[in-house]
Formats: structure tokens, C-alpha cells, sequence
């Protein structure tokens, strides 16, 4: 299990090597998951392109450090992991509060990053409102009080169906994330707003979401994708909120497609 101490904080990553010259990809896991959403997507592009996933600020393995107050709390950690590996370029794809970190780092340091997948996320997501009665349901009786109405919109009904056993394992990963980096990410996401920062966005930009996804629906994504210069949108079909999980041989060719029309970049070290 490696870690790496990022400011103080210890992170879990792991990263996986190719013998290309794809840009390393780095994936940014949602609110509530850890890496593991990712290990059908990184199974199919095995040796195809370098990757790198982690577990975000008090999420699944990596600390909490002095906690979460805002989406620049996780920028940081991604923007010093990025350079404790070395990578002149990246491309990075953020899931959910995923893609707002993502979308942080662009904001501030567009000139490493060589393209943007964005997944099932938006310039901004839910209310004030929404985010602090999820967050005052949390503190009075934990995260297994809101995980049914979670997993009704990660999931379609076909995967609560038929695929019982994921979903309780998906269940058992979401609510036994620590509280207070679950918490410090709702308040992270209730107060991020990248409307405007996203109209200046830059580089090669595939927007993604699944056609059943109840938490930022395609309508959502497409206008992110509406208010990015050139990007591209697309719609998984039989997915959720979390295709990798759902669908994972559907975006993976997605994710070759995209990286196969992006510049030459250099190998995974460290």
C-alpha cells in the first residue's frame, strides 16, 4: 500500500506504468469512494497510458490533515502529488467533487494540464440548502442515514436489480468513510462555483455522464459542457452516477478515444 506525505498529509495512491507516451492520466475519485471505483477502468487501459489514482483528503485511506474547508484544500493535495511526480503534463479526470477539483486545478495551473475528462459533475452542484440538510443529517446520525438515497442515484435500477453484492460492497465503502472528510467535502462542494472559471477553460475537454444519473443529471453536464469552449459531451447509456462501477468497458473506450486524439506526452515515473 503505498502512501506519500503531501504537505503533511499522507495520501494513498497508486500508479500504474505504461511503455507509451500517453500523458499521464490522473483519476479523482467522488464524494464518498475511494480508488478502488476505479479498478475495472485501469484493468482495461492496462499499459496503454501511465495512471495514477489516489485517495482524496479524508477519504478511504489518505488522512484528513487539519480537514476540509473548501475545494482548494483538495486542489493543493492534487496540485503537490502532481509535482512530487514529476509530470510536466497531465490529464486528469475528476468524478463528481472529482471534476470540481479538477476544474480547481486548471483555474489555477492550466499550463500542466493537457486535457479534462470530467464525469458526472458541473461548474455547480446542488444548494446551500440541499448540502447543509445532508450535512446536519450526517452530524445528527451518520452517513448509513442518507446511503439508500445515495446509492438510488449512483446506481440504475437494473444494477440494484441484479447486481446485490456490488451494491453492498459500494454501501459498506460509503459509509464507512470518516466522517469528517465526508462532511469537510459537502461543505467543499455546497460553496464551489466554477461557472465563470469554466468559460475560460482551454484544452481538449470530454464532459461524461451516465443517462441515469439522479445526482448531476445530463442536463447538468451538458450545460458545463455548454459553457466550455469546444468540449465534448457524451452520454453512457445503462449507468448511473458512476460508470467506472456501472459500465466501465463503455467509458474506457471513451477515456482511449479521447487520450489517442491528445499530443504525445511521457512516461510514468516514481
Amino acid at each position: 500500500m503505498p502512501f506519500v506525505s503531501i504537505g503533511g498529509v499522507a495520501l494513498h495512491y497508486r500508479t500504474f506504468e505504461a511503455t507509451g507516451t500517453a500523458r499521464p492520466i490522473v483519476f479523482i475519485n467522488s464524494l464518498g469512494t475511494d480508488f478502488r471505483i476505479w479498478d475495472d477502468v485501469v484493468a482495461g487501459l492496462a499499459g496503454e497510458m501511465p495512471m495514477l489514482v489516489y485517495d482524496k483528503r479524508g477519504h478511504g485511506l489518505s488522512d484528513n490533515g487539519d480537514g476540509v474547508r473548501s475545494i482548494d484544500d483538495h486542489v493543493d493535495d492534487l496540485s503537490a502529488l502532481i509535482d512530487h511526480f514529476g509530470f510536466d503534463k497531465v490529464v486528469l479526470y475528476g468524478l463528481s467533487v472529482g471534476g470540481m477539483v479538477a476544474q480547481g486545478l486548471y483555474a489555477r495551473r492550466p499550463g500542466i494540464v493537457e486535457a479534462l475528462i470530467l464525469g458526472d459533475t458541473a461548474h455547480k452542484i446542488g444548494t446551500a440548502e440541499s448540502w447543509n440538510s445532508r450535512i446536519a443529517t450526517i452530524e445528527r446520525d451518520g452517513i448509513e442515514a442518507i446511503a439508500d438515497g445515495v446509492l438510488k442515484v449512483w446506481f440504475t435500477p437494473d444494477f440494484h436489480a441484479n447486481r446485490a453484492a456490488e451494491l453492498a460492497g459500494c454501501r459498506n465503502m460509503l459509509t464507512r468513510q470518516a466522517l469528517p472528510g465526508y462532511i469537510g467535502t459537502c461543505m467543499a462542494v455546497r460553496d464551489a462555483d466554477f461557472t465563470d472559471s469554466a468559460r475560460r477553460i482551454a484544452v481538449p475537454t470530454l464532459c461524461i455522464v451516465g443517462d441515469q444519473d439522479g445526482s448531476t443529471p445530463p442536463d447538468l453536464v451538458r450545460a458545463l459542457a455548454d459553457l466550455i469552449p469546444g468540449a465534448r459531451f457524451e452520454v453512457i447509456r445503462g449507468a448511473g452516477h458512476i460508470p467506472c462501477i456501472e459500465q466501465p468497458d463503455a467509458l474506457t473506450t471513451l477515456i482511449r478515444d479521447f487520450v489517442a486524439s491528445l499530443p504525445e506526452g511521457k512516461q510514468l515515473h516514481g
